[in-house]
């Protein structure tokens, strides 16, 4: 009974092999980094590149901008070439709507890197090219598992619009947090961390993880593959597991972190 009732939500898995195998090991691997960024093993970037870095100076590492470029660019770069890949009547609305939020995605976060952002320090080679794979696999995997999966049984229910409402909402919400992220460091010095205010920041230490996790959904609510569900969850596990660790470092560096601000849901985690 369970099986039908997914499927009245998601398009059968399509009968490949090679995207099962790599939707398996990329939701396994950012879900294990999740876990891994609670036990205290980070990803080598941003605060978290002394916490896990004893021996930082003799890793092979770039500027903190550098490495973020990185992380984003392939991924977008992925997502503009399927339209030239598959012509833009290839595939119906949703394949067009999927490839176009999953480039805007990826573009937002270039631009951020470009025009918004505050950087200092460094990134750990290994964390920038795990993370950089991570997302150029995601992208590719699920617009070719999109592609794939024309003439499967559509969906009973079809989530496209309220994916696109999410997906709006969830990438203004990060914007507009990353923006208060920025704003808090002009006004310090660039390698001075202070205690961030306004917004969802007053009830949670990572309100721009929230709207990730939203903005993810909304991708997986227009596509409505396995996949790209089961990419979202690990990606939450991933994001609660660094917003844990975000608020494990606050409490610890300032003494007046306010105890009741959560680290990603607001009252509840």
């Amino acid at each position: 009974m369970l099986w039908p009732a997914i499927l009245s939500f998601v398009y059968p898995p399509p009968a490949s092999v090679l995207m099962t195998v790599v939707a398996v090991i990329s939701t396994a691997g950012v879900a294990n980094a999740g876990l891994s960024e609670i036990r205290g093993s980070h990803l080598k970037y941003s605060k978290f590149w002394n916490v896990s870095s004893p021996c930082k100076m003799e890793m092979a590492r770039v500027s903190s901008w550098t490495g973020m470029l990185v992380l984003y660019v392939p991924a977008f770069l992925v997502g503009a070439a399927s339209f030239w890949a598959f012509p833009s009547g290839d595939g119906g609305l949703r394949f067009l709507l999927l490839r176009s939020a999953l480039t805007l995605h990826f573009l937002k976060r270039v631009l951020e890197v470009l025009l918004i952002h505050k950087f200092s320090g460094f990134m750990a080679v290994d964390s920038m090219c795990s993370i950089s794979l991570s997302y150029s696999v995601f992208t590719a995997t699920s617009i070719y598992t999109q592609h794939i999966s024309r003439g499967l049984p559509d969906p009973i229910i079809d989530l496209t619009y309220p994916g696109l409402a999410l997906f709006a909402i969830g990438m203004a919400g990060n914007f507009y947090h990353h923006l208060i992220l920025s704003r808090l460091r002009s006004q310090r010095s660039e390698k001075e961390y202070t205690i961030p205010r306004g917004g969802l920041f007053d009830y949670v230490t990572c309100p721009h993880y929230l709207f990730e996790i939203i903005d993810f959904m909304g991708i997986s609510l227009i596509s409505q593959t396995v996949y790209s569900f089961a990419f979202t969850i690990a990606t939450t596990i991933y994001l609660m597991g660094r917003s844990y660790a975000t608020r494990r470092w606050y409490l610890a560096k300032f003494d007046d972190f306010p105890r009741d601000v959560k680290a990603l849901f607001p009252f509840v985690y």
